[in-house]
C-alpha cells in the first residue's frame, strides 16, 4: 500500500518552493523504490511552517515543516515516511500542534485536511450535508423561507467588514417578486493582512460553492458569480476545477441532485482596484463598467446586478452557510457573544513570529490572540501598535489590547473588526508615516466619484506633510485642527466607506501616538484634537 504524503498547493506553500518540494519528494521516493501517493491538499493556515508536509500513519497524520528542498534526503534517511521524530523539522501529530488545537474551527474544519478539488473527499468530510438539508426544507414548503430563518437564527453577520445581518439581507431578496435574482460572492479580498478568503477558495472551494447554492435556493436565485481578486491565480485555477467537478456531478446546473432547482455559477476576475471590494462598485465592475460606487438607495438586495435583486456576500459569510444548514442555526449561534455570533477567522500578520489563520468564537481579547498564537514580534522588539480591520482600521495602543474581539466592543472604542485582519507593528514604527499612508492609500484607491474622498485624501496628505515639517507650535495646532476638520468632512460626507473610514487610522495614530511628532513636546495639542 502506498504511503499518503500531503503537500499543500496553496499560494503560501508555492511561494516557499512547495512545487519543487513536491517534485523532489516524488523523485526521492522513486530512487528509493518507495511507493507514495502525493496529495496536494490546502493549507492548514500555519503560514510560518509552509510548506508543511504531512504523512498519514496509523497514529494519525504527522507533520514536518517548514520543509526546504535541501532537507528532503535527510528527512527520508531519518524516517519521515514512518512518522518518526528524529529530524529537527518533526512537529508531531498535526492535530496536536497547539496553534491548531486551541482553535474553534467551524468554517475551516476541512482546510488542509482534504484534497480541495476532490468532491468525494469533500463529501466524506460532511460536505453537501447542508445542501441536502436545504433541499429538504424547500421541498417540504415550496419556499426558501425556512432556509432564511435558519440563517437568521444563527446570528451570522457579514464577514466582509460591514457586519450587516446576513439573514436580513437574504430576507429582502427572498421577498422581492419572482424574477431573475443573483448571488454574488465578493472575493475581492484586498485588505492588508487578510488571506482567509483565499484560504477558503484554495483549501475548501466546494464549501463556498455549497454556500452559494444554498443561498440561491433560499432566495430564488438561479445564477451566481464569484468576483475574484485577479491577484489570486491559484485560487482561480482551483475554483474553476471545483466548479467543473460540481457540474459533472450535478451539484450545479439544472435539476440539482434530482430536485427541480437550478443554479449556475462562474468566476469573474476583478479589476485590480481596492474600491471594487465595495459591493456597489463590485456590481458595476461585474457588469463590465468602471468600478464606481453607486448611490443608495436602491439597495443591491432590491436593484443589484443588472438591476435585479441580488445577494452580495463575502466569501466567509457564504462559507459559514453549509455548517449552519447542516448543524442548525442555533448550533452556530451557541458560539460567540452578544450580537456577534459564531466564529471569525482572524488573520495574524505583520511583525509577528507566527503569522497565520486563527479561527475562534467572538469574545477572546486582542491581547490573548496575539500572545497565545502570535508568539511575539518577529523582530524580538516590543510590540507597539496593532491595526485591526485592514488599511481603514484604527491603530490600537497597548491600553486597548484587552478589548474583546466583538463588533460592538470594537465600535465602542472607535475601531472596527472588519475582515478579521490583524497587523502588528513593533516599536520602530513611525505612526505619523502610518497616518500619512492611510491618506495616500485613499488617494490611490478612491473611485473619484465623491469630492470628500477624492479631494479630501489629497489634501490630507498635504496637511500631514505640513504637520511633520512645522516648527511653530501655533501653526502646528492650526494644521492639526485643519486635519481634524478634514477627517470629519470625509467621515460624514463620503459616499462609501472608502472615504468615510480613511480618517479612522489617521485620527487613532495621532491621538494615541502623539510622541511621534517631536514638535508636540512642550505644548498642548488643541482641545478638539485631544478629544478625538
Amino acid at each position: 500500500m502506498s504511503i499518503k504524503v500531503f503537500i499543500p498547493r496553496d499560494t503560501v506553500s508555492l511561494a516557499h518552493n512547495g512545487e519543487k518540494v513536491s517534485q523532489i519528494i516524488q523523485a526521492e521516493a522513486s530512487i528509493r523504490n518507495i511507493d507514495i501517493n502525493i496529495i496536494r491538499n490546502g493549507s492548514r493556515g500555519l503560514c510560518w511552517l509552509e510548506p508543511m508536509i504531512e504523512i498519514e500513519t496509523s497514529q494519525g497524520r504527522i507533520a514536518y515543516g517548514p520543509v526546504e528542498v535541501s532537507d528532503i534526503p535527510a528527512l527520508f534517511d531519518q524516517g519521515m515516511l514512518d512518522g518518526t521524530e528524529q529530524h529537527t523539522l518533526y512537529l508531531g501529530k498535526t492535530e496536536d500542534i497547539p496553534y491548531l488545537k486551541n482553535q474553534q474551527r467551524l468554517t475551516f474544519s476541512r482546510a488542509g485536511i482534504i484534497d480541495p478539488v476532490s468532491l468525494s473527499d469533500y463529501q466524506a468530510h460532511d460536505g453537501f450535508k447542508g445542501l441536502t438539508r436545504a433541499i429538504e426544507l424547500i421541498s417540504s414548503t415550496n419556499s426558501g423561507q425556512m432556509i432564511v430563518d435558519e440563517v437568521k437564527l444563527s446570528g451570522l453577520r457579514g464577514r466582509g467588514g460591514a457586519a450587516f445581518p446576513t439573514g436580513i439581507k437574504w430576507q429582502t431578496v427572498h421577498d422581492c417578486s419572482p424574477t431573475q435574482k443573483y448571488i454574488v460572492c465578493n472575493a475581492d479580498e484586498g485588505d492588508s493582512g487578510t488571506f482567509a478568503d483565499r484560504l477558503v477558495m484554495e483549501a475548501d472551494p466546494f464549501m463556498l460553492i455549497e454556500g452559494m447554492i444554498i443561498a440561491g435556493l433560499a432566495v430564488g436565485a438561479t445564477r451566481g458569480y464569484i468576483y475574484l481578486r485577479s491577484e489570486y491565480p491559484v485560487a482561480h485555477t482551483i475554483l474553476n476545477e471545483a466548479i467543473s467537478g460540481a457540474y459533472a456531478t450535478n451539484f450545479l446546473g439544472n435539476n440539482i441532485q434530482g430536485s427541480k432547482h437550478t443554479f449556475h455559477l462562474e468566476v469573474r476576475l476583478g479589476a485590480e482596484a481596492y474600491i471594487c471590494g465595495e459591493e456597489t462598485s463590485l456590481l458595476e465592475s461585474l457588469e463590465g463598467k468602471r468600478g464606481l460606487v453607486r448611490f443608495k438607495p436602491p439597495l443591491p438586495a432590491i436593484e443589484g446586478l443588472f438591476g435585479q435583486p441580488t445577494v452580495v456576500n463575502n466569501v466567509l459569510s457564504l462559507a459559514a452557510i453549509p455548517y449552519i444548514l447542516a448543524c442548525g442555526g442555533q448550533a452556530y449561534a451557541d458560539f460567540g457573544m452578544g450580537r456577534s455570533r459564531g466564529t471569525l477567522p482572524f488573520q495574524l500578520a505583520g511583525n509577528l513570529k507566527y503569522g497565520g489563520l486563527v479561527e475562534l468564537a467572538f469574545g477572546t481579547t486582542l491581547r490573548d490572540i496575539i500572545e497565545k498564537f502570535g508568539g511575539g514580534s518577529a523582530s524580538k522588539r516590543p510590540m507597539r501598535a496593532i491595526q485591526v480591520g485592514g488599511p481603514l482600521g484604527a491603530y490600537l495602543p497597548e491600553s486597548q489590547w484587552d478589548t474583546q474581539l466583538d463588533y460592538e466592543a470594537f465600535s465602542a472604542i472607535g475601531a472596527v473588526l472588519g475582515h478579521g485582519g490583524i497587523v502588528v507593528f513593533d516599536d520602530t514604527v513611525d505612526m505619523v508615516e502610518q497616518a500619512r499612508f492611510s491618506m495616500e492609500f485613499c488617494v490611490a484607491e478612491s473611485c473619484g466619484k465623491c469630492t470628500p474622498c477624492r479631494i479630501g485624501s489629497t489634501r490630507g496628505v498635504e496637511v500631514i506633510d505640513k504637520i511633520t515639517t512645522s516648527t511653530d507650535s501655533t501653526a502646528l495646532n492650526a494644521y492639526l485642527e485643519l486635519l481634524d476638520d478634514l477627517c470629519e468632512t470625509m467621515i460624514h460626507g463620503s459616499l462609501c466607506a472608502m472615504g468615510g473610514m480613511t480618517p479612522i487610522p489617521v485620527q487613532s495614530a495621532l491621538k494615541y501616538f502623539p510622541e511621534d511628532l517631536p514638535q508636540i513636546k512642550g505644548f498642548l495639542i488643541s482641545p478638539t484634537q485631544q478629544q478625538r
